[in-house]
């Protein structure tokens, strides 16, 4: 990538490669915070079908407790990111 030049370049030029360049960085951020969204979410999931690695003849309130707390948790979320709960608007 090649950078302009202050001296030749106007600053109308470098204002709008500097916001190019800042546009670039945002959608490189938002996608590395999704990939990492995604991977805790296939990490969840897969937990999720093994049953949290309880087996069923095992179970007992602490697990109940365990899946309340995560399940509060995954509400917090679910809550901001539809704009549900606390986060209604």
């Amino acid at each position: 990538m090649t950078r302009l030049n202050p001296i030749t370049t106007t600053r109308h030029q470098l204002r709008a490669e500097k916001a190019r360049r800042n546009k670039e960085a945002a959608l490189n951020a938002f996608i590395g915070k999704r990939a990492e969204i995604d991977e805790m979410l296939a990490r969840l999931s897969s937990l999720s079908d093994d049953h949290f690695n309880a087996h069923p003849d095992e179970i007992n309130w602490g697990h109940v407790g365990t899946l309340e707390h995560y399940a509060s948790l995954l509400k917090r979320i679910t809550d901001s990111a539809f704009s549900e709960g606390e986060h209604a608007e």
